[in-house]
């Protein structure tokens, strides 16, 4: 594990031409900058220089047996780096610009470098939708690794101040795009041979994929100790406090986090209150997901409590992060 960086400032940089200039030469000149993209916050560097994704991995404090992402402006310049089966063709067709990394075979001699693929023989590619995101990638142009802007582990950023508060000093910029609408990372699909493996739910759902391949991706399988793609460490997500899954009941003086109309016994006893969707929606549930788990841990609660939440649709992504979120550390 990489020593903790020195302390510099961060500027706040808004997202227009000046503050995208000025990122883009930050990026170019080997500095961390953090991103807004559709999905979270994400901590940008230049993926082809390995100094500067060993900035990433320092100041995120993050385990470099686990690969970046590398965000580019346009399929033609993913095609560039990786290799594209006709099921990865037809998933970037479907999804890019959007909430989808794809793994898949590094081209021999692309750019991403050794560092930020983790030694492995793969890349994963992603064309972000949000248009602050492609702007930069533009003007940077070349690929940019760009992993959540929180420390390794904890609770993903979708707005400026949670970036801030996990990583102010460590970076030299962040470009403030306000909050991410989306609100929980990219669906990860594998294209390695064979047929596609979801890695990770993610902003594009199951039935999504399903509907655009005509079958189902295969189950990603346990990742062992060196995964292939980002965001599949057993324990990922996760506040400082416990988290406590399918809550019925509530003890008293836990933080409890609620979806739909559903309560659940012992409420008032709850230390503090959260709600992902007071209708139930599991859109607005996944936007909301990473700031009410972090306003839900300010609160000093020792547990969260998670009410039952349906597996349907974005469902899935929010269960897959909050069982991360719960698993031992």
């Amino acid at each position: 594990m990489d020593a903790p960086p020195s302390t510099i400032p961060t500027l706040r940089l808004a997202a227009d031409a000046d503050g995208l200039a000025r990122a883009a030469a930050l990026i170019g000149a080997g500095h961390l900058v953090a991103v807004p993209t559709e999905t979270v916050y994400g901590l940008g560097a230049d993926a082809t220089d390995p100094e500067a994704v060993a900035a990433i991995y320092a100041a995120k404090g993050r385990p470099r047996f686990n690969p970046l992402i590398a965000h580019v402006a346009t399929i033609e310049a993913a095609q560039a780096e990786g290799v594209f089966d006709a099921f990865a063709k037809k998933l970037a067709a479907a999804f890019w610009p959007g909430p989808l990394t794809l793994v898949v075979p590094a081209v021999p001699g692309g750019s991403v470098c050794d560092l930020a693929r983790a030694g492995l023989d793969s890349v994963a590619l992603r064309v972000p939708a949000h248009a602050t995101a492609r702007a930069l990638l533009e003007r940077v142009g070349r690929p940019v690794a760009a992993p959540s802007a929180n420390r390794s582990g904890r609770v993903s950023p979708t707005s400026v101040d949670h970036v801030l508060t996990d990583l102010g000093g460590r970076m030299a910029a962040v470009l403030d795009g306000g909050e991410c609408p989306v609100g929980v990372e990219s669906s990860v699909v594998a294209c390695l041979g064979g047929l596609p493996r979801l890695l990770r739910p993610g902003g594009v759902t199951r039935e999504a994929l399903t509907e655009v391949l005509g079958f189902a991706p295969e189950a990603a399988g346990d990742p062992g100790s060196r995964p292939v793609g980002p965001g599949l460490l057993a324990s990922h997500y996760a506040p400082r406090a416990g988290v406590r899954l399918d809550a019925t009941r509530i003890e008293p003086g836990e933080a409890v986090l609620l979806l739909g109309a559903f309560r659940p016994a012992g409420l008032e006893h709850a230390a503090t209150v959260e709600s992902l969707s007071e209708s139930g929606d599991p859109a607005e549930a996944a936007t909301r997901l990473f700031g009410a788990l972090r306003r839900l841990d300010a609160s000093g609660a020792p547990t969260i409590a998670v009410v039952p939440v349906p597996e349907e649709g974005l469902g899935e992504a929010i269960n897959d992060r909050l069982r991360r979120a719960a698993a031992p550390r």
